[in-house]
């Protein structure tokens, strides 16, 4: 099976991140060989209004595969529930959303590390909870990827590790407790990278409106003229995961 990942697209007032966005949902419309899925995690709103998201949503319609996504920082959890998703409830946004998805075979359990009103990130006892239970339920078998925003490591960029997920022992320790995860899946980080955690490929996807200069590049904090990215994660019957990133002019 085979997954796209796309990570921080921050659809918002400029008709740059706009027409990056627009170039790689075209892409992914366009693929010669269709992919199971595509995941979206997070920051998928620059600023978290309703017609941000309605911007992206209809993007997405332009997608011939299941979609699903997860918050980030720059989402408000209350118009990414009513407009994103689709869901008329009272209790929108007031808490994490996580949701749990199938698609080739595997299971996306796709969890809020969102801390509202912070650019950090942390796991909520009730996701742990939750996340728990879903890979406790799962068919036997069945792979399954773990995935949020923030990244539980040090990506080792300043600017990015003074805002990473903290409270990574508690994720760790759930995830030693089960066998059937395949990978954990992030971004946040606007930058492709690999990693492990808890024993697993951490996969962080790069971002769709610009990549972090690391320490060795050179000066600043973001590169705007880097062209947006995507990663394609292929799990195959040897439940070997391979990932590729691509860029998309």
């Amino acid at each position: 099976m085979t997954v796209a990942q796309v990570s921080d697209i921050h659809i918002g007032t400029s008709e740059r991140n706009e027409a990056r966005a627009q170039r790689l949902f075209a892409h992914l419309a366009e693929l010669p060989r269709p992919v199971d899925a595509v995941l979206i995690t997070g920051d998928i709103a620059d600023h978290g209004a309703p017609e941000e998201y309605e911007k992206i949503r209809a993007l997405i319609a332009t997608l011939p595969y299941p979609v699903f996504t997860c918050p980030g920082n720059h989402d408000e959890r209350g118009a990414y529930v009513k407009v994103l998703l689709g869901e008329e409830r009272e209790d929108a946004g007031q808490g994490p959303v996580n949701r749990v998805h199938t698609a080739g075979g595997a299971i996306f359990a796709l969890c809020d590390s969102v801390i509202p009103g912070k650019p950090g990130g942390y796991l909520a006892d009730e996701t742990l909870q939750w996340l728990d239970r879903v890979l406790t339920d799962a068919p036997d078998g069945a792979p399954v990827f773990v995935c949020f925003h923030h990244p539980p490591v040090l990506v080792h960029a300043p600017y990015l590790d003074g805002m990473r997920q903290t409270g990574g022992e508690r994720l760790a320790a759930l995830l030693g407790r089960h066998r059937n995860v395949v990978a954990i899946l992030t971004g946040h980080a606007h930058t492709p990278a690999a990693t492990t955690f808890a024993g697993l490929p951490l996969l962080i996807a790069p971002s769709v409106i610009s990549t972090t200069t690391l320490p060795w590049d050179g000066e600043g904090l973001i590169d705007e003229e880097a062209p947006a990215a995507l990663a394609y994660h292929v799990l195959d019957d040897d439940r070997r995961l391979i990932t590729h990133f691509r860029v998309v002019l």
